[in-house]
Parts: structure tokens; C-alpha cells; sequence
């Protein structure tokens, strides 16, 4: 192989020391010590004259520190430029770009009076950037180099001089050639590895220098310079490009036509970019394609001197024959056809490095190359277009938008938009517009966000490039993404929208004549609300307004927000340019108003749409200010005719009363009472004019006055309270009115026919809306209402739509009482009163959960666990030095009502599929009863965790955590948690009672005989509810008593009260064990050792025959208590303690050994359990089994083997080493 670098440096150095004449006449050498040299003055005189790139790798160098201190003066001093100087070429990166120039122009004048050294300095630098560190070890001589797979021979057409490079990756040796002929040394140029010695080499000539590089086999893993983390690998990635740019762009007017320098430097680009060694081969290519990159700069700046020379010619052409001067014309001539063959001298460098590199490296295996790649190519066809844009090369980048990787794709993505961004480039792109637009349309469902955003960029430019090149088709496709969740796409579909659909109709109207500007400006307007309601007319997939709007914020901002014409639109009855608006139309642009409205208040934030800007800038809070005061000032005057013209529309009305509540209090109309008078007093009339008004009004119209009327110093806060005071005085005395002729009798009946039963309800409705959002305790709705409670059901009592009304507004009542205890209760007698009030409701609402409809149960049910929710969390903040609410603790009679409502009522249907109980009943009404279950659900977990009721009563709830794991496995766990933290001792007893009660159904299910109950669930589903729970102690050393007592309270349950019997030699619940060992794993090595001493002191009080089939469960046990400690578990654990059956017969088989066959009773002595024979056992299959027998270990469990005193010993002392005493 290869011989070591530093020996083969310390082998020439010695040849050096025998041969100093050699050395000093060869024309390779590049550093020589002082005492190695027969001439020392000469060679010091020599050295002086060199140039930097002498000084910075073959002299002797100054210290780091002094070369950074002369880089600001790179230009200055001479003892500055000394300090520049004594740097070597890769040390330049850290020295910015000015020091950068001047140790290039240095290093150019060098490489005109000695060329070979400097272009080893220049090879030198780039092997440095691919990673090779390190010190230089050079030395120059001829001789005959040998080894496994070079043979290289002394010969008169070349030299040999060899540059190790001793680095982290390898070694690079360089050989001088002085004739690149050679068939002989073109024939060695081989890449080869050694696995044996777990080498690599590669050697290539890059003239007049052979390199060989030597690396291990395994350094892809190896950092380098470009993959370096944080903000040195981009520093390291600019100043490298930045220095490739700088030496070409210094050398684009001297040697870079010298047919020397660029060609040994594309071949060592050409060969290290085609390594298999990552390092060489991702720092190359980006040396390459950055060369490329520079050389289209001088073909550039050539064209230009053609162009101007060409220009300058025909001027002379042009002049008179007698001005004219012959000789100028033919320098001309002569400039011009020299400026060609440079520009075709650097096209041929040109199209040497894409054929060499770039076709061989954009299908790279690594990504950051393939990035780089096309990166750079849209570069070069966009920068030299008569070269580079055409379909021989633009088939890369539709070709590599099929990458894998998402930073290709989106680099080609990226460079298109350059390309489809300039208008003269455009005609080219036809073909490839045809060829690649599926794809380009396909991409906008890129799994990456961003290129999915950049693609919809990119094909907004084509529309605008093309009218044709997207059909009807690809814009139904394209326009639907304004709905999109992720808001970077939506706004980007946004921009398409108006560019292809508002935009258009706006230039097409404004080509006839207007009379003045404010009418063109309300023609343009119309014409683009029209198209805008044309699209969302036939998108039919969606139907939200909102999130239109919000798509179209960014760029069709200023139609969003001229709220003066979107009114005077809804105002006018018919346009003057054309027909009106319908009803349907209208109702559109009504939520368009109120969308754009809630835009420009509250931001871009909303529900389910992403990507949206969290914090906004001080300028964008300013814009924010100003369109807030700018749509309170307009509709503040406004919205009451809006109100008045659209009052017979509900849903209309609706919406527009959702406006005043993102009006800004600061502004300064908003100091005229006038107009918010007449705000109100529409908001009143549009609540009366509707006798049976909807949810949704009444939800806006409460939230709108409970916004006006907020506490502030807004000017209309004294006119809106006035108002909503005198609405709700109102209401309240004609309910007081109706309900006083519909209860009479001393034992309340309800009478009302049915016209007064619909007005009850309608001002129940509007009563408990507004009592939702504001304080009414002052009407006292709580003793007017709770008679219509203690009525009777059926003929006498309410009906339910009444009594679910009821039911809301006493809710709310003592919900504001407890709300509001810590201010209004200043007494006893007020706080007695509040808990009479709260026993009260609690229990009439008790009453109601047996009410005949499901509605009114439901309500009274959400109603009472709200209520003491509420009430609970009072008793936790207010101050025990103040008058505050009394303490009320549930009734047991309550407490039971609770739970079997939730257990009727949400553990019901379907197990764990969440399938729908009626195949006919849709999606939607599936999810909307999911979700009322859930509710109820969470309503009566809140109980538990605000220690409300028992934790005990969780129990219950927790049996069903496995069997609706799908519908409420979230909530449940929740629940787990949360009493965990109250009480973690409890909270462990509650869930060995959960797991209990299910054992104790299933066993009294099973000896009843009877048919399977739905609500019993399987031994296997019970064991698996087990294991599920113990997953939940994550923390060993934290729940360690928890689980200790797990496992003592399942003993008990086992043992306890058990009395054994001929007749019942087992505990009925022996079963039980095989569950609570699915607990074993979770406990710590000590405790495993409580745990079996308690065990063992519960079994030494009964006679117990571990070879009885009966006794299987407790053997299970105990092998799970005691494979914890061996980290196995404890069906493996019973079968290593098993002698190997026979096949084809059974585990249990009645034929047992001679010695086997009396019983032995399990008695408290001393014995050891081996574990020499391990036979497989499957857990799966026991589960599979355990349905038929759930109380019975399935025959695939192998008994347990003990080798008690006086038997067979015949293992010797190596299975001693394997056995484990036990305590019996």
C-alpha cells in the first residue's frame, strides 16, 4: 500500500541532505531549510525577492495573529504589507475582501515569474477548504517511488517533486510532470480502495502536478468547512465563493487565457468533484460551478467590449471617406475579433465545466450538491442567456423538480421565477411552459410548505407571462388554495385570484369614459366585488367568507377596506351601471363587510389556518390604529340603515351585529351620542321584530351590547347601559306579566295556551342570551323562574322547550351569584341565602334528570356540574377574613344521579370503533352526538378533579378507558393525571377499584350462566386495562408507593375473607393475580421483596399445590414478582422453571414423572428455582385462549418447576451459579 506520508517525507528529507545540488537546480522546489542548503545567502537573497505566494505556504510564516493584524491595511505600509504576505491563501478567507484583492494581485504577479509553485499554492488552498488541516510536510528530489498499486519510474521527461499534505481525512501527495504526453503517466491516473487496510486513493494528473489522496474508507461522517454548524458554515460558504469570484475576475485580463492556470485548475475541479470522498467531492463542485459562474461574468463584460467595439465601428463606417481612418478601422477590427476569441476561449472553459462536472454532479447522491447545481444553472441561463437558456439545459430543472429532497425542488422553483420574472426571456420558455406545466401545477401540493408557496408564485408569473398557457381548468384547480389551512399558500392563490379575475373585469371597465375620478373609482369597485362574488358563486367546495378575505388581504387590500363604497353598494337599490344586487349577493357581500371588518381589527389570526404573523411591527400596529378609527367613524353612522334595510333577513341581521363590537372607543366620532342612540335603538327594534329570534342573533346582539357597554372610558358607554337596561326591564316585566296568568293554584300548574307559551319562550331566549354575557341579578330571574321547576311534569308541568330555557337562565343566575359573592355578599343572611339558592337548583335539577325529554335531562345535568364546578372553585379564592360563599357538599342521593346519567347516557353504543350506532344517521350528526357526549363527559371529570365528588366515583369512568379509548381516551387520561396530582395514594385506589369492579362483573357474569351483558368486558380486555394503566407510572421512584399498594390492595381483594375448604381449595378471585401482575414491571427491586414477603405471608396460611392447575394464576404471579428482577417477564421467567415437555404432549398432562406423582404441599422451606431450561412461551396466545376460560392460566402457561430439598440434583456447580433462593 501506500507508505506513510510522515515516513516518506523523513525518507526524502534525507535524500534531500545527500543530494543539496539536486535540490537547489530543480525547478520544483518549493521550501528548503536553512541548514539543508550549500548556499545560504543566496537562498536568503532569493527568498526576499519571492512574492506572497511564496511567503504563503513554501517560506517560513509568521504567527496567525501578526498576518490578522496587517489585514486592515492590506494597501497601506510596507511593513502592513509584509503582515499580508505572511499569510498563506486559505488564511486570506478570515481577512475580508479588500486583503483578499491585494494577496490575489500578489499571487498573480508571482504566478508570471514562477507558475508550478504557484499553482501548487492555489492546489494547495483548495485541497485546505475540503478539510485537509494540518502542517505541510514538502520535500523535492527524483527517485523510483514503489508500492501495491503505483509504480512510478524515474524517467528524463519528468521530475518528481511530492507535497504531503498531512490532514484529518488522508493525504495528498504531489508529483511534478513535466510532460502531460506521457502514455506511461496517463496510464497510472486510477482510483482504488484497500479494504484490508481500510484505504482509498485516488491519483490524477492536474499538469504539471500529479496528485494522489490518500483517505480512510469511513469519513463521509467527517465535518468539513461548508458542513460546519451555525454561522461559520455560512461565513466559511460566502468567502469561499467570494474568493473564486475575486481570482477570476482579477485574472479575466491576463492569465486566465494563458491555456495554463484554468486548465490545470478545471482539471483538479474535474478529478476532486468526481471522488467517492464526500468532502472533496461537495466542496469542488461548489468551486466549479462558482467557476462557471465567474467566467459567464467575463463573457459578459467580453460581450459588452464587442457590442461597444461593433458600435465604434460603424460610426467610423459611417463617417466621410475623407474623416474616415483606416488604420482605426482595422484595430477595431482586429480588437473585435480578438474579444471573440476570448469570449470563445471562455465559452470552450465553459463548456468544459458543465460537460465535466455539472452533468455528473446534479444527480449527486448528496442533496446540498444537487441544490447547488441547479442553484447555479438558473444563474447562468438567466445572467448569459444566448448561451444557456435553451431546452438543452432547461430540461434539468424540469427534470430535477422531481427531487426527492424539498431544497432541490425548491431551488428549481426558485431559479424559474428569475426566468418567467424577465420579459425578454420569455419566448424561450415555451416549450418548456408545454412540457413542464404539470408539474409545475402538481408541486402547489407539495408535501413542503414553502415550495408549495413558491411554485403558486411561480405560476402567477406564468399566467401573467402567458394568457394561454393555464386553461379554465388548471385556475379551477389553482384558486381553490385561497381556502387552504396554511395561509403562506392561500395568500400566494390569493395574488393568482385578483390578478386573473379581479384585476380583469377592473381594466376591462375602465375602458369606456368616466365623467370625473370618483366615479371610475366606484365602477372599478363594482366590477370587482361583481367577479369576486362570480367566483365565490361557483366555488362550491367552500363556504367561508372569512377566510376569502383573508387570502385576499395582502394584495386586494384596498377593495377590502373601502368600506364606503362596499355600503353605498348595500345601499343603493339598484346601480346606475347595471342591475342590483340580489337578495343572495347581497347577503355576501354583508359577510365580506363584516370579514374585512374583523381583518383589519384583529389581524390575519384564524382558527385553523397557519402560517399567519404572531407578532406585528410597530408600523403594522399604526395601520392596525388607523383602519380601526377609519371603519368606526363610517359605520358607526352607517350600520343603523343597514340594519333598517336589511331587518327582515335573520341571518343578515346577524351578521351585521357583529360589527359595533370591533369598533375602536378611542375615536373621535365616537363622542356623538346621536349616532350611538340610533344604533341602539336599531339593535332594539331588530330584537323585536323578530317574535321566535335565532340563536345566532341573539348570540351577536348580546356580545355586541356587552362590548359597547364594557367598562371603559368610551363615550357611548352611559347611552349603550341605558339602553340595554330599559330592553331588558322590558322583557323581564311582560314575562313576569305572562307567567303570573300561567302559574295559579298554590301547587304551580302550568296553563298557558299556545300563543302565550310561544311568547314565554321567545323571551326566555332573548332573557338567556343576554343573561350568558351580562349581569342581570338585579331582576331576580332566580325567584321568578325556579316555580316553573317545581311543577309538575306531564299535564301540568312546563314543556320542555320552557323548561330547557328555564334551566339556561337559572344556570346562569347562580353562576353570575357566585361569580360576584366576593363584592355583593356582606353578610350572613346573604350568604345563607346564596347556598338555599345553590341547594335549590341542585335539587331541581336533580329532578329534571329523570324528565321524560333528553334535552332538559341534558341541560340539567351541564347545569349542575357547571354550578358546582363554580362553586367549588369560589371556595378556593375568596377570602376567609370576608363574607363568602357557604360550603355545600352534594348529596349521596345527587352524587349517585350524576353518575348514572353519565354512565346512561355516554358510555353507551359502539365500543372503541366510534362507529354510529344507526347505520342510517350521517357524518355529521355522528360527530355532533360525539361531541355531546364528550361534553357531558368532561362536565362530570371536572366534578372529580375540583374535588366536587369522591375520587372513588372515578372508578367507574375508568373501567371504560380501554372500550372508548378512540371517542374519550383523551379526556379520561386527563382525569388520570389530574387526581394523580391531587392525591396519587387515592388515585392508585382507584384504579385497582376500577379493574375489580370489572373482574367482579365478569366473574358473577360467568357463573350466573346468563348471556353476556354489553357492559362486561373480557379477561383480556381487563388485562390489557391493567397494563395500560401501569404505563401511566412513568416515574418509578416517584409513584413507588403507589404501586406498592396496587399490588397490597389486589392481595387483599384475593385473599381476603378466603377459607379454604375442600370444596374451595382455591380463593374464588385467584384470577385476579394474573391482572395485578401486569403491575410487576413498575416496581423497584426493593419493594419486589415487600411485595413477595407480603404474598407469601398471605399464602403460608393455606395449603397450596403448585402442580395443581388452580394454583397457575399464583404462580404467574409470583414469577412476575421475581422476573422483574432479572428485567424479564414473568411468562418467560414460568417457562425457564419448566423441565422440557415432550412434544405432542401436553404441559398438564396426567402422566407425570415417578417422582412427581404424590403431591407436595407448597410449605414455607428453603429451595432454589433453576433457571437452566428456557422454553418459549407466547404471551399473544395465552390472550387469544383466555376468552373461553378467563379464570383459568391457558395449558400453553408451563407449570412451575421447583427443586425442593432431597431431590434430583444433578446439575453441577455452574448451574449452581444460575439459581436464585426464594423464601417459600
Amino acid at each position: 500500500m501506500i507508505p506513510d506520508p510522515t515516513a516518506a517525507a523523513a525518507s526524502r528529507a534525507t535524500e534531500q541532505d545527500k543530494n543539496p545540488h539536486d535540490e537547489a537546480n530543480s525547478s520544483g522546489a518549493i521550501n528548503q531549510s536553512e541548514d539543508e542548503s550549500g548556499n545560504e545567502n543566496r537562498q536568503k537573497s532569493a527568498r526576499r525577492r519571492k512574492r506572497p505566494h511564496e511567503g504563503s505556504e513554501n517560506v517560513k510564516r509568521k504567527s496567525a495573529r501578526a498576518g490578522r493584524g496587517g489585514a486592515g491595511g492590506a494597501g497601506g505600509s510596507r511593513g502592513k504589507r509584509r503582515r499580508v504576505e505572511a499569510v498563506t491563501l486559505f488564511e486570506v478567507l478570515t481577512m475580508g475582501r479588500s486583503a483578499m484583492q491585494a494577496v490575489i494581485d500578489d499571487w498573480i504577479e508571482a504566478y508570471g515569474k514562477k507558475r508550478d509553485s504557484s499553482l501548487l499554492d492555489l492546489i494547495s488552498f483548495f485541497i485546505q477548504c475540503c478539510g485537509c488541516k494540518g502542517k505541510q510536510k514538502t520535500s523535492t528530489h527524483t527517485h523510483t517511488h514503489k508500492h501495491k498499486h503505483i509504480h512510478t519510474h524515474t524517467q528524463n521527461t519528468h521530475n518528481q517533486v511530492y507535497v504531503c499534505l498531512l490532514s484529518l481525512p488522508g493525504v495528498v501527495t504531489a508529483e511534478m510532470c513535466q510532460s502531460k504526453d506521457d502514455s506511461e503517466v496517463m496510464s497510472k491516473m486510477v482510483e482504488e480502495l484497500d479494504e484490508d487496510a481500510g484505504l482509498q486513493y485516488k491519483k490524477f494528473l492536474a499538469f504539471p502536478w500529479i496528485l494522489t489522496v490518500t483517505w480512510p474508507m469511513d469519513t463521509d461522517s467527517v465535518e468539513y468547512p461548508l458542513t460546519q454548524p451555525g454561522p461559520y458554515g455560512r461565513w466559511f460558504h460566502s468567502e469561499f465563493c467570494d474568493f473564486v469570484a475575486v481570482l477570476v475576475a482579477r485574472c479575466q485580463h491576463s492569465v486566465v487565457f494563458d491555456s495554463y492556470l484554468m486548465t490545470t485548475l478545471i482539471s483538479l475541479l474535474t478529478e476532486l468533484s468526481d471522488s467517492y470522498v464526500r468532502p472533496f467531492r461537495h466542496t469542488c463542485t461548489l468551486a466549479a460551478v462558482k467557476l462557471l459562474s465567474s467566467l459567464v461574468a467575463v463573457a459578459l463584460s467580453l460581450s459588452v467590449g464587442i457590442e461597444n467595439s461593433q458600435k465604434l465601428y460603424q460610426v467610423q463606417k459611417t463617417k466621410p471617406v475623407r474623416q474616415r481612418s483606416p488604420p482605426q478601422l482595422e484595430r477595431i477590427q482586429r480588437k473585435i475579433a480578438e474579444l471573440r476569441e476570448k469570449r470563445a476561449e471562455i465559452e470552450s472553459m465553459m463548456d468544459v465545466i458543465f460537460k465535466g462536472i455539472f452533468l455528473k454532479r446534479y444527480r449527486d447522491v448528496l442533496p446540498e450538491i444537487r441544490s447547488i447545481c441547479m442553484e447555479e444553472l438558473s444563474l447562468w441561463m438567466k445572467l448569459y442567456s444566448s448561451a444557456f437558456l435553451n431546452d438543452s439545459y432547461l430540461k434539468y430543472m424540469g427534470w430535477m423538480m422531481h427531487d426527492k429532497v424539498p431544497d432541490v425542488r425548491l431551488k428549481c422553483v426558485l431559479g424559474l421565477q428569475g426566468l418567467y420574472g424577465d420579459p425578454p426571456l420569455l419566448p424561450k420558455l415555451d416549450l418548456f411552459t408545454t412540457r413542464f406545466k404539470a408539474r409545475m401545477i402538481s408541486m402547489t401540493l407539495d408535501k413542503d410548505g414553502e415550495v408549495a408557496v413558491q411554485t403558486m408564485k411561480l405560476l402567477l408569473l406564468v399566467s401573467k407571462a402567458s394568457d394561454g398557457a393555464l386553461g379554465p381548468g388548471d385556475y379551477k384547480q389553482l384558486l381553490q388554495f385561497v381556502f387552504s389551512s396554511q395561509r403562506p399558500l392561500a395568500a400566494a392563490a390569493g395574488e393568482l385570484l385578483f390578478a386573473r379575475v379581479l384585476d380583469t373585469e377592473a381594466r376591462a371597465s375602465d375602458t369606456q369614459e368616466e365623467i370625473n375620478a370618483e366615479a371610475a373609482h366606484e365602477r372599478q369597485a363594482s366590477a370587482r366585488l361583481r367577479a369576486l362574488l362570480h367566483f365565490y358563486q361557483k366555488s362550491e367546495l367552500h363556504k367561508h367568507v372569512v377566510y376569502l378575505v383573508d387570502s385576499l388581504w395582502d394584495c386586494a387590500g384596498d377593495l377590502l377596506k373601502d368600506w364606503n363604497t362596499l355600503t353605498s353598494i348595500l345601499l343603493q337599490d339598484a346601480s346606475p351601471h347595471g342591475p342590483g344586487l340580489t337578495q343572495a349577493e347581497q347577503a355576501v357581500v354583508v359577510e365580506i363587510l363584516v370579514a374585512s371588518v374583523r381583518q383589519a381589527s384583529e389581524g390575519p389570526a384564524l382558527a385553523g389556518r397557519s402560517g399567519a404573523k404572531k407578532v406585528m411591527s410597530s408600523r403594522e400596529k399604526k395601520v392596525q390604529v388607523d383602519d380601526c378609527t377609519k371603519l368606526t367613524a363610517h359605520l358607526l353612522v352607517v350600520l343603523p340603515q343597514l340594519l333598517s334595510k336589511f331587518s327582515g333577513s335573520c341571518d343578515t341581521v346577524a351578521s351585521l351585529m357583529k360589527i359595533p363590537q370591533y369598533f375602536l372607543p378611542e375615536c373621535h366620532e365616537a363622542g356623538s351620542t346621536q349616532a350611538a342612540s340610533g344604533l341602539m335603538a336599531e339593535l332594539g327594534a331588530a330584537l323585536d321584530r323578530h317574535p321566535d329570534p335565532d340563536p345566532a342573533l341573539l348570540e351577536a346582539a348580546a356580545r355586541t351590547y356587552l362590548s359597547l357597554c364594557a367598562e371603559g372610558e368610551a363615550p357611548w358607554c352611559s347611552v349603550t347601559r341605558t339602553a340595554r337596561d330599559s330592553l331588558v326591564r322590558r322583557w323581564v316585566d311582560r314575562l313576569t306579566a305572562l307567567l303570573g296568568d300561567s302559574l295559579q293554584g298554590e301547587s304551580p300548574r302550568f296553563s298557558a295556551d299556545g300563543e302565550k307559551t310561544a311568547e314565554i319562550l321567545a323571551t326566555l331566549k332573548k332573557l338567556g342570551a343576554f343573561h350568558n354575557c351580562h349581569n342581570l341579578l338585579e331582576w331576580d330571574l332566580f325567584g321568578l323562574l325556579s316555580p316553573l321547576l317545581s311543577a309538575e311534569s306531564g299535564e301540568g308541568g312546563a314543556p320542555p322547550e320552557v323548561l330547557l330555557e328555564v334551566l339556561r337562565c337559572l344556570s346562569s343566575c347562580m353562576l353570575w351569584s357566585l361569580n360576584t359573592s366576593g363584592g355583593t355578599l356582606n353578610s350572613r343572611e346573604k350568604a345563607v341565602s346564596q347556598r338555599l339558592q345553590l341547594r335549590l337548583f341542585c335539587e331541581r335539577g336533580n329532578h329534571c334528570l329523570s324528565h321524560s325529554d333528553h334535552r332538559v335531562q341534558q341541560q340539567a345535568f351541564l347545569g349542575v356540574c357547571d354550578v358546582l364546578t363554580a362553586h367549588s372553585y369560589q371556595l378556593q379564592v375568596w377570602d376567609p377574613a370576608s363574607f363568602g360563599p357557604l360550603l355545600y357538599t352534594p348529596s349521596p342521593k345527587l352524587q349517585r344521579a350524576l353518575l348514572i346519567f353519565v354512565c346512561a347516557h355516554v358510555f353507551v353504543g359502539p365500543d372503541c370503533d366510534g362507529q354510529s350506532a344507526a347505520a342510517e344517521d350521517s357524518e355529521l350528526e355522528r360527530l355532533e352526538e360525539l361531541h355531546r357526549r364528550r361534553n357531558l363527559l368532561a362536565a362530570f371529570c371536572k366534578l372529580i378533579v375540583h374535588g366536587v365528588l369522591e375520587m372513588s366515583m372515578a372508578a367507574e369512568v375508568f373501567t371504560h378507558y380501554m372500550k372508548y379509548h378512540n371517542d374519550f381516551g383523551d379526556i379520561i387520561k386527563e382525569t388520570m393525571y389530574r387526581t394523580r396530582q391531587m392525591d396519587k395514594m387515592d388515585s392508585a385506589r382507584t384504579l385497582v377499584l376500577s379493574l375489580q369492579q370489572l373482574f367482579v362483573r365478569l366473574k358473577r357474569e360467568q357463573e350466573g350462566g346468563s348471556r353476556a351483558h354489553p357492559g362486561v368486558q373480557t379477561f383480556t380486555s381487563i388485562k390489557e386495562l391493567a397494563r395500560r394503566f401501569a404505563l401511566t407510572f412513568g416515574d418509578l421512584v416517584k409513584f413507588r408507593e403507589c404501586v406498592v399498594v396496587i399490588h397490597r390492595n389486589g392481595i387483599d381483594f384475593v385473599f381476603q375473607e378466603f377459607s379454604q375448604t375442600p370444596d374451595a381449595p382455591t380463593p374464588p378471585y385467584l384470577s385476579y393475580l394474573t391482572i395485578l401482575g401486569e403491575f410487576s414491571s413498575k416496581l423497584l427491586k426493593p419493594d419486589k421483596k415487600i411485595v413477595f414477603s407480603y404474598l407469601q405471608k398471605h399464602t403460608a396460611e393455606h395449603i397450596v399445590d403448585l402442580r395443581e392447575e388452580c394454583w397457575q394464576p399464583l404462580i404467574y404471579y409470583r414469577a412476575s414478582l421475581l422476573a422483574a428482577a432479572e428485567g424479564e417477564d414473568a411468562a418467560s421467567y414460568v417457562s425457564s422453571d419448566r423441565k422440557p415437555y415432550l412434544p405432542g404432549r401436553s404441559a398438564f398432562s396426567k402422566t407425570k414423572p415417578e417422582e412427581s406423582k404424590s403431591p407436595c404441599p407448597f410449605s414455607p422451606v428453603d429451595s432454589k428455582v433453576s433457571k437452566g431450561h428456557r422454553s418459549s412461551f407466547s404471551p399473544s396466545h395465552q390472550e387469544q385462549t383466555a376468552d373461553a376460560d378467563p379464570f383459568a392460566i391457558p395449558d400453553e402457561l408451563p407449570a412451575k418447576r421447583l427443586n425442593f430439598e432431597g431431590s434430583d440434583a444433578s446439575t453441577g456447580s455452574k448451574a449452581e451459579d444460575d439459581t436464585v433462593d426464594v423464601e417459600l
